[in-house]
């Protein structure tokens, strides 16, 4: 292994940065950029059973250090992401991918992973119960620990590849439901989601997103987000992904020693596409810098 490799769920990645879901489409959008198989991996794009159009616009709104986004999961279904979308990936992506997942039942869950699970280019499966952008769905299973664990144990039993189960900060005890995951069979976490949020429009007096609120993310939740990975990485034994305003290789290296064995970057990707690329070229000298030989070493080294 290298000085930044990692090890996720048995799964060896160069480096712990990986693009969020919802940030990085499917992945060839930013081939066109740049060589992406310099990422450790990437989670694409939320995918449902069925194609979603998503939620009506606006659903883009700014914040002071951040965005809140309502955009719904819009997506093109799982089938057509296995038939389109993933040979398109093949070209230009060599190794393995973390595919999102997002559902409105717990049998939608379990239908869309069946299909990903049997894909070779499917690394994990990131099941998302974290969205709090879609009515009746994502959230509604993320805040309450008999809810995860039903979901987490029928996304379990029909899948053979490693489980990473996505949380929602939008919740009293992230601790009890991240525990309650465990105990169902994931094999990893993914935290946090955005935080519900709200902007208004001081001209029509009116909120400023058609959802009325959105998720909110960037540099503003990555205290939040740190907080939360520091928690659920002592109370379980499953490794934590964490993501939530990270936008620098200084913000890796504080979520790795917070606890996460890799980190996601979201929001900033929409700001600066080519942000990923650079945190990882960036990431030796910070290393350097801090006395870090083995990036791996440091996972959780804030716990004393």
């Amino acid at each position: 292994m290298g000085r930044l490799s990692v090890s996720l769920c048995g799964i060896e990645l160069d480096n712990p940065v990986i693009p969020a879901s919802g940030t990085f489409g499917y992945g060839h959008e930013f081939a066109a950029l740049y060589d992406i198989n310099c990422l450790g991996s990437f989670s694409f794009k939320g995918t449902t059973l069925q194609p979603r159009f998503g939620n009506p616009v606006p659903r883009i709104a700014e914040g002071n250090a951040g965005m809140l986004n309502a955009v719904g999961l819009q997506n093109p279904g799982v089938d057509a992401v296995i038939s389109r979308e993933l040979p398109k990936l093949r070209e230009v992506f060599h190794k393995p991918v973390i595919a999102n997942v997002s559902g409105f039942s717990v049998d939608e869950y379990a239908q869309v992973c069946a299909k990903l699970d049997g894909e070779e280019q499917v690394g994990w499966l990131e099941v998302n119960i974290s969205c709090p952008n879609v009515h009746g769905g994502g959230m509604s299973f993320g805040t309450d620990p008999k809810s995860a664990a039903e979901v987490t144990r029928a996304v379990r039993a029909v899948a053979k590849k490693p489980v990473l189960v996505k949380l929602s900060p939008n919740v009293t005890d992230i601790v009890a439901i991240a525990k309650a995951c465990e105990d169902a069979g994931a094999d990893g976490l993914s935290l946090i989601n955005t935080v519900m949020a709200l902007r208004i429009d001081l001209k029509t007096r009116r909120p400023v997103l058609a959802n009325v609120t959105g998720g909110l993310s960037g540099p503003a939740v990555f205290p939040l987000a740190l907080r939360m990975v520091w928690q659920v990485s002592q109370a379980v034994k499953i490794p934590v992904v964490g993501l939530g305003g990270v936008s620098s290789a200084e913000d890796v290296i504080e979520m790795l020693l917070a606890g996460a064995t890799a980190v996601q970057v979201g929001a900033v990707n929409l700001k600066n596409p080519f942000v990923c690329k650079e945190i990882i070229e960036k990431l030796p000298a910070v290393m350097d810098r801090y006395g870090i030989e083995n990036i791996q070493d440091i996972i959780g080294g804030a716990h004393g």
